[in-house]
This record gives structure tokens, C-alpha cells and sequence, in this order.
């Protein structure tokens, strides 16, 4: 998959199929909206490619929005390149992109620079200044600039659409068994080990300590793991996310006990996959109960 962060792409990519969108989390409906491309695009014998947006717009207009992500860029690429899109456009989404009138987007973008043959959008795509492009303007220009939209609708789970805000939703409710399903792999958080303080180490459940970051923050509480180390070593584990107030903590972290690890991964990346919750954040009456309940904890996660 060849990658690239203007609209600049090479002869052999224009007159393309092209998606648009967000696609965080990459979950089922856009996989079906990727394979659906593809399928189109095969018989039409052309390229396909997909254009998205880094940051999320969404987060570039509401500075305060910090924990929102489901997938790291790094992570959405490696999942377009599992599913066999020829070329990926990642735009940064600045102020003055933002900017661009609708009308420019199309003809601008769209027709000047990437000569598409075939759009791929969901039925409420908004694009341009303002938000003020919809697919009623896209097939308007349809016949002046020589392409054809093409409107994926959503997928449906009994009554509920498929959506990145469904799942974000159920990640903060702890729902990873259902959010697991709806991504078709699992959810996972990837980050570089931390120093902290080592009193995971102190009371015999040694940890590894990540920063949450963007992502959306899951409901606090102990969950089923497994980690890659070193992009191929796996092993399960536990996780704790919360503030530690048992020993009255404020900042929200990720700890991670591995099981059968000895060796510290300070500085290294790890990936995190959640696999079940367990139960909600507890502050315990001293650090004797904290040690049985963990323990307690690793039996439950050891079944699972």
C-alpha cells in the first residue's frame, strides 16, 4: 500500500475508486464498505484507494476532546494494508483545510488532482468550510467532473447502526466482549512502557505502566489480556485502569501485569489487547486485601 500525506499521487493511482472518511476503529461496517470498493473496483479494473484525515476533524475543532480514539494512526494503517487498499492518503486536517469550500473539494481535490472515476461515502457524509457538502452536491457535480458517487449504507445489528461512536460507547461501559466482535479482532491499546513508581514490584505483582493518551478512556477497572511484545512475543496478563485509589492517586494510567514476565520493558512498545472486564476500580482497606483480590483477579483472567 503505498502511503501518502498530500494529493499529489502518482499517475498510475489517478482515475481511481476512492473512500472517504474517519474511519476510526476501522469495525465491521467499514470493512464492508472496503470490501465492496474493492469488489467494484476489480471489475471495473481500476485502482482503489482511501482518503482520511489525521487528526480526526472532530478533535481539531474541540481542542478539549482528549480521549476519543479508538485506533492510533499506525494502527489504521496496518489494518487498510491487511485489506488490500492499493493507496492510502492521510491529509492533516489544519485550519486552512478546513477551510476549503465544498465546491473547491470537489473540483479542487477531487477532479484536479485525483481524477476520480468512482466516491465511496456513508449516506451522512458532510464535507467542505462549514460542513456545507453533502451527497445531494456530489452527485450535482457528477456529470461536470466525470465520476460517479456511490453511497454504502450502514450496517446494522438488529436495531442499532454500526458505528465508531456505538463502540466508543461500549468501551466506556466495559462492553469489550461485544466491542470485540463489532471490530472483528480485539481492541487494543498500544503505547511505550513508563517508569513509575514500582509499588506493583513492592507487593509482588511487578506492572508495566502506559499513558492512555488519545484513546477513549474504557470503564475503570481490572480486564482480561493479552500482550505482543516485541511485535511477536505473546503473552496474557491482567490490566488495571484507574487513579489507584487505594493508595490516593489522581492521574489515570494503565498498569499491566504480565504473566510469566521477569525482565522490565522500560521504553518499549508494547500492544495491549483486551479480552474481558473483570470488575470496576475499588479502593481496598490496606495493601493486604489489594494482594488477595489481585490474586483473585489473575485466577478469573487465567480461566478466561
Amino acid at each position: 500500500m503505498k502511503i501518502y500525506r498530500n494529493f499529489n499521487i502518482e499517475k498510475k493511482f489517478k482515475h481511481s475508486a476512492i473512500a472517504i472518511g474517519n474511519f476510526d476503529g476501522f469495525h465491521i461496517g467499514h470493512q464492508r464498505v472496503i470490501n465492496r470498493a474493492k469488489k467494484i473496483s476489480k471489475m471495473k479494473r481500476i485502482k482503489f484507494g482511501l482518503i482520511t484525515f489525521e487528526p480526526l476533524p472532530v478533535m481539531f475543532f474541540n481542542k478539549n476532546l482528549k480521549n476519543y480514539r479508538l485506533d492510533n494512526l499506525d494502527q489504521k494503517i496496518l489494518s487498510l494494508k491487511k485489506y488490500g487498499v492499493d493507496f492510502l492518503i492521510i491529509k492533516k486536517f489544519n485550519k486552512k483545510f478546513s477551510n476549503i469550500s465544498a465546491s473547491n473539494f470537489i473540483e479542487k481535490i477531487l477532479y484536479n488532482k485525483l481524477k476520480c472515476k468512482l466516491i465511496f461515502v456513508s449516506k451522512n457524509f458532510k464535507f467542505g468550510k462549514n460542513r456545507i457538502g453533502n451527497i445531494s452536491l456530489l452527485r450535482d457535480k457528477e456529470k461536470k467532473f466525470f465520476y460517479k458517487t456511490i453511497i454504502i449504507n450502514p450496517l446494522r445489528r438488529k436495531t442499532k447502526i454500526i458505528s465508531s461512536s456505538l463502540i466508543r460507547n461500549m468501551i466506556s461501559k466495559g462492553k469489550i466482549n461485544h466491542v470485540n466482535r463489532l471490530l472483528n479482532r480485539h481492541w487494543t491499546i498500544e503505547g511505550f512502557v513508563k517508569r513509575g513508581e514500582k509499588r506493583g514490584r513492592i507487593i509482588g505483582f511487578p506492572t508495566c505502566n502506559l499513558c492512555l493518551k488519545d484513546y477513549i478512556i474504557p470503564q475503570l477497572g481490572v480486564y482480561s489480556a493479552k500482550i505482543i511484545i516485541d511485535k511477536k512475543t505473546q503473552r496474557k496478563g491482567i490490566i488495571n485502569i484507574g487513579y489507584r485509589p487505594t493508595f490516593d492517586k489522581k492521574k489515570l494510567i494503565l498498569e499491566a501485569h504480565i504473566f510469566g514476565l521477569k525482565k522490565n520493558l522500560y521504553d518499549k512498545k508494547i500492544k495491549i489487547m483486551l479480552i474481558k472486564f473483570i470488575r470496576h476500580e475499588k479502593k481496598f482497606r490496606n495493601i493486604l486485601e489489594l494482594k488477595k483480590q489481585i490474586a483473585k483477579d489473575i485466577k478469573i483472567a487465567k480461566q478466561v
